[in-house]
């Protein structure tokens, strides 16, 4: 249905009850569309189901335009009733990206005050210390860690020390070029429905990184559209609509402290490292908090650059541990025959493909 708001995906190959909408009547201009979109919002209403049938039953000469957000940025007013957001970087080293993360939260435009918590995780390099030691407590804290790398961890430990009402999760190599993503974020986040928020993250060359969560691909999850330029259709230009999705990544994503914790925050034991923005999206799913992807909140990815890869054996084997974990506990949602593990995803697409191709 967020979907449906920009894009008419189903006029014209939809069946609707007629009492749904009695008050449109079929000689008035757009009446088709207008009646579907009645239905819908009668559905979600009432929490009453929408069938999709995975069959090929229509075709089309022509399909409708998108219906794009009007703009890139919404205006944040100062009024704007938004609550206060604790953003929440863990780091090691790299002091480069820290500082280019931080001097584009500097020029985030939000109706509060941010909460900036800085989670280091160990650094040892003397210039990265010295520059962690300099911050002005007031704007931002630094919180030391110096255990072994647990992604998962290092953000619960953090939101125990959080006062926002808002959780913003994000990642040291990330790069803000737009001071509204925040907001745009906010206002989803907020939504009673609403579990967690992502936002179209891009690699430096332009190129998409992440644009929502696909849960089966590869018989785990993958990434939605990666590769794909933002200028381009891609599927029916989804990578530029508001949509919800099954789940989205962490390296940007805010939630409501209170839906964290009745889910109990981010799995440490199981997903270290790996998939636990992905089980977290789950179990909020699980609790009626869907996940929505919020396109107007465009930001830079400079992916794994503080880490690195976990190109090795050990990374290999923790990554292929953490994703049987998830498969695991999410079997009847993960791809195997005959399953439809992701309800956004359309059946008759490849499970080997981020890019929304036919199963062969």
């Amino acid at each position: 249905s967020e979907l449906f708001r920009h894009f008419d995906y189903a006029t014209g190959a939809a069946l609707v009850r007629a009492a749904r909408a009695p008050s449109i009547k079929g000689h008035e201009p757009d009446w088709a569309a207008r009646l579907f979109a009645e239905a819908v919002e009668d559905s979600e209403r009432e929490n009453g189901a929408i069938i999709h049938l995975h069959h090929i039953l229509h075709h089309r000469r022509s399909r409708p335009a998108p219906r794009l957000p009007l703009a890139r940025r919404e205006p944040v007013r100062a009024q704007e009733t938004l609550p206060r957001v604790s953003v929440l970087v863990p780091t090691r080293n790299r002091v480069d990206l820290l500082a280019n993360c931080l001097e584009g939260l500097s020029r985030t435009e939000y109706p509060h005050s941010l909460e900036i918590i800085v989670i280091d995780n160990g650094s040892d390099d003397p210039a990265t210390l010295h520059y962690l030691a300099q911050l002005d407590p007031a704007a931002v804290r630094v919180l030391r860690d110096d255990g072994p790398f647990n992604f998962a961890a290092l953000n619960n430990r953090a939101v125990q020390q959080a006062s926002g009402a808002l959780l913003c999760f994000l990642n040291n190599d990330i790069e803000i070029e737009e001071t509204g993503w925040l907001a745009a974020m906010a206002r989803q986040a907020v939504r009673p429905d609403v579990g967690a928020v992502g936002a179209q993250l891009l690699y430096p060359d332009g190129r998409i990184q992440h644009a929502g969560v696909v849960i089966g691909i590869g018989g785990a999850a993958a990434h939605a559209h990666r590769l794909l330029k933002p200028d381009e259709e891609g599927y029916f230009h989804r990578h530029a609509l508001p949509q919800f999705v099954s789940a989205v990544t962490a390296a940007c994503m805010v939630v409501d402290r209170t839906k964290f914790d009745a889910v109990g925050g981010f799995d440490a034991e199981r997903f270290a490292v790996s998939f636990n923005d992905v089980d977290l999206c789950l179990r909020l799913g699980a609790r009626g908090w869907r996940s929505l992807y919020e396109p107007r909140a465009r930001l830079v990815h400079h992916e794994s650059v503080s880490r690195g890869l976990d190109l090795g054996k050990a990374g290999a084997a923790r990554q292929a541990r953490e994703a049987a974990f998830l498969s695991e506990l999410w079997k009847t949602r993960l791809a195997t025959e005959g399953a439809k593990p992701d309800p956004f995803h359309h059946p008759h697409l490849s499970w080997l493909s981020e890019h929304f191709v036919p199963a062969l």
